[in-house]
C-alpha cells in the first residue's frame, strides 16, 4: 500500500502554446483605417450572400479576422 500523504506533490508543467499556433497579428497603426476596411470587406461579405439579413456580427467577425491577420 501506498501512503500518499507523504510524498511531495508534482509541481504543475508550464503551458506552453506552439509557435505555429499563435495567430500573427498587424500592428495597428491608424485605427479608423482599420476599421474602415473591416467594414469594406464586411459589406462585401454580405453582398456576397446575397444580401442576406441577419449575419452583421458574423460577417464583421469574419473581416476583423482577414484583415487584422493579414501579414504585413
Amino acid at each position: 500500500m501506498v501512503d500518499f500523504r507523504s510524498s511531495t506533490p508534482a509541481k504543475p508543467k508550464a503551458l506552453t502554446v506552439p509557435k505555429k499556433a499563435v495567430a500573427r497579428v498587424t500592428s495597428i497603426s491608424d485605427p479608423a483605417e482599420s476599421a474602415s476596411k473591416i467594414r469594406e470587406l464586411a459589406y462585401q461579405l454580405y453582398e456576397g450572400r446575397g444580401r442576406e439579413h441577419g449575419k452583421d456580427q458574423q460577417d464583421w467577425a469574419q473581416a476583423e479576422r482577414e484583415i487584422l491577420n493579414q501579414r504585413p
